[in-house]
């Protein structure tokens, strides 16, 4: 694949034409990810609005009623178990037990998860769609590119994936070249930008195809930033005590997916998780409900009618429900609503703190929480200037993240340890095997 220069231990170079080759797969790769994300997000926004809107209004129930949303999580909660017992492929693995970037399942086992990220999405729990589309997504591209270039290996098409799904996610492929970045993908002898030359085409393909056919938007309606002299202080602050509470969640997250796994039977343990995160979304209100970027946009509406402890209970019953979904078994991603609860802190903050700029708040309490759930500091700054998309926050926003990274380094990630396979119905064959390969 590389070509050495003059000297036996030089470093190895890709050659212009290799790389110009490389484009036109990865920008497939790259629409193909982005397609697959658009429409699954179709199918579960529609179905979301059968359910919360027109169903409720046949039945003259208020969407928005506490029974109501207890009755819908609980149903999706049995909806999801049913397929993750009964329907072939058992929604793969258990999106608990890795970070965002896992190995690629089988082809097999896309359509049950498809179906149950669907289920997720339109019922109202609270996670994201990010894993389950990435490993869609990654069992789809690696079993379509070895059929058609069958000479390129499956790591190669993890990365190609990977990039194009976080390209169609974010709606740039700034967030790829971050996140692979971190990755350190291929030979690190290879220079960074020869490495990233292909990922970065597949991201760029994917957010080019969802910006054309969606209206994504994670930007929060703010007033404009002005840095003043105490903000630093500020930032590290609210970054470091949103990270506390990361940190603490974290630590929480292996001993609940074990408690949750004490219900051998995913049908009986998810539908508990739905009831429980019923009970929540009826406390925390329709706004603690969803992955949480529409409901994101939202929170400044609440300014003037919710006190600053409305805001941290909403952030915290985010949290918690972030935490029953992830470990009951539902199929959903963690980064998402993260933010969600890591702007509402933000909101409580400046509640509380008139003084205190709402713009610095918001995004310092998106960073020091997405850091914590995601120990990921690139990602954190992305997703908080996603939402607040002002460049003079850059500086104060980076050494929030270092505050925030020193809270977390070195204390349990949100990511539980692999337990024995679930017991599948009559007749029904084991879970397929998943292959291994790392993305790097």
């Amino acid at each position: 694949m590389t070509e050495p220069l003059e000297g036996d231990d030089a470093a190895p170079h890709v050659p212009v034409g290799q790389l110009l080759g490389a484009i036109v797969p990865a920008a497939a790769v790259g629409a193909l990810c982005s397609l697959l994300l658009i429409g699954l997000s179709f199918v579960a926004e529609t179905l979301q609005g059968l359910i919360w809107d027109d169903l409720s209004d046949a039945l003259g129930i208020a969407s928005d009623s506490p029974w109501w949303i207890v009755s819908v999580l609980t149903v999706t909660g049995v909806a999801v178990g049913l397929v993750v017992k009964y329907v072939p492929g058992h929604a793969g693995p258990d999106p608990a037990t890795h970070g965002l970037v896992g190995p690629p399942p089988s082809p097999s086992v896309t359509p049950s998860l498809a179906l149950a990220l669907v289920l997720m999405l339109a019922g109202g729990v609270s996670l994201g769609p990010e894993n389950p589309i990435m490993a869609i997504n990654a069992a789809l591209v690696v079993w379509l590119g070895g059929k058609v270039l069958p000479a390129a290996k499956v790591p190669h098409w993890v990365v190609l994936s990977t990039a194009g799904t976080i390209g169609a996610m974010f709606g740039t492929p700034v967030a790829a070249a971050l996140m692979l970045s971190e990755l350190d993908v291929g030979d690190r002898r290879i220079p960074l930008w020869d490495r990233l030359f292909a990922p970065l085409v597949a991201a760029t393909a994917g957010s080019i195809v969802t910006l054309s056919l969606s209206d994504l938007s994670l930007v929060i309606d703010l007033p404009g930033y002005a840095f003043h002299r105490w903000d630093l202080l500020i930032a590290l602050a609210v970054a470091v005590g949103a990270a506390v509470v990361g940190v603490l969640a974290s630590a929480v997250f292996a001993p609940m997916h074990g408690l949750f796994h004490r219900l051998r039977d995913p049908l009986v343990r998810i539908t508990v998780g739905g009831l429980l995160l019923g009970v929540l979304g009826a406390i925390g209100g329709p706004l603690s409900l969803f992955k949480g970027l529409d409901e994101m946009k939202e929170l400044p509406a609440e300014i003037g009618t919710m006190t600053a402890l409305g805001f941290l209970g909403l952030g915290m019953v985010k949290v918690v429900a972030l935490l029953v979904a992830s470990t009951a078994g539902f199929r959903g991603g963690r980064i998402f609503p993260a933010v969600f609860a890591g702007a509402a802190f933000g909101f409580a903050v400046s509640a509380a703190f008139p003084s205190v700029s709402l713009p610095l708040a918001v995004g310092a309490g998106i960073v020091g929480l997405v850091v914590a759930v995601s120990r990921s500091g690139w990602l954190s700054i992305f997703m908080a200037l996603a939402a607040i998309p002002d460049p003079v926050l850059l500086p104060v926003l980076v050494l929030a993240s270092l505050g925030a990274w020193l809270m977390v380094a070195n204390r349990p990630v949100m990511i539980a340890p692999e337990l024995a396979a679930e017991p599948r119905a009559p007749g029904e064959p084991d879970e397929p095997e998943v292959s291994r390969p790392t993305p790097a």
